[in-house]
Parts: C-alpha cells; sequence; structure tokens
C-alpha cells in the first residue's frame, strides 16, 4: 500500500525508565470527510529502548479527547496487531490512525512493557494535540 503523507519530524517525547515514546502526528485532508463532520489524523510512533533489560510491549492504553471535551478511552493488547520484543538499543515503529468528530482534540496514554523478570513499566505517551488547519474546517 502507497502512503500518500508525508510525517514531520517527531514532535513530541517522553522517557519513562529508559523507554522513549516518541510521536509525529500530521492531518490527512484526503481521509477526512469535513462536510460529514470528520476530521482524520494519522500519527507515526517510535518506541525506544533505551534501559539495559529487555522489554516487551504487551498493552496500550489512550486517552483521546475531542474540541468538544468528550474523552474516549482506548485499551488493547499490543500496537497495530504486534506485541514487540525490544532489546537495549533497538526500537519500532509503527504508524495508525485517529478520526474525531471536531477539527481539534488530543491524544496521551501509556504503554505497559513487561521487563524479563516480570515487572512492568508504563510508558508515557506524551500528550499531543490534533489540530487541523483552519482552511481544512
Amino acid at each position: 500500500m502507497t502512503q500518500t503523507f508525508q510525517l514531520k519530524l517527531f514532535q513530541h517525547a517522553a522517557t519513562t525508565e529508559g523507554i522513549t515514546v516518541r510521536v509525529a502526528v500530521n492531518f490527512l485532508p484526503e481521509q477526512s470527510r469535513i462536510e460529514a463532520g470528520k476530521w482524520f489524523w494519522v500519527y507515526h510512533i517510535r518506541l525506544e529502548n533505551g534501559s539495559d533489560e529487555t522489554v516487551q510491549l504487551i498493552t496500550r492504553h489512550w486517552r483521546i479527547t475531542d474540541g468538544r471535551g468528550t474523552v474516549n478511552h482506548v485499551d488493547g493488547d499490543g500496537v497495530v496487531g504486534e506485541q514487540p520484543v525490544l532489546q537495549p538499543g533497538e526500537s519500532h515503529d509503527y504508524v495508525s490512525g485517529c478520526p474525531l468528530p471536531t477539527a481539534h482534540g488530543s491524544m496521551e496514554g501509556h504503554y505497559t512493557f513487561r521487563r524479563e523478570n516480570g515487572s512492568e513499566v508504563k510508558a508515557t505517551i506524551p500528550f499531543f494535540p490534533l489540530a487541523a488547519p483552519a482552511t481544512a474546517g
């Protein structure tokens, strides 16, 4: 599948116990239906294991807020069907999307990683705004 969008450099980052979560987000006018009240963003996540232990991403928790203040919580296993294992120094990238019924909103949350010893780390997903250009809505 050919992607028709260009992602920006990572704009937001947070590090928790050596695990860094980086986010780049772009509004996609070609995937939005503004006349129908649907705006769509794509976000690129890079997970970096800067700790000295192997970790596996187990679950995700998102807090998605639209421009009206409505909050949706999304929980699930892994990311885009994967539960990647990251050795020290390794990273994992994925791309996903978020539709909203408003031209503005935000996302934030955390990933739960499990270390080899069974302990868990809740790595912060940094807050990032979702904002369509003024000309888009």
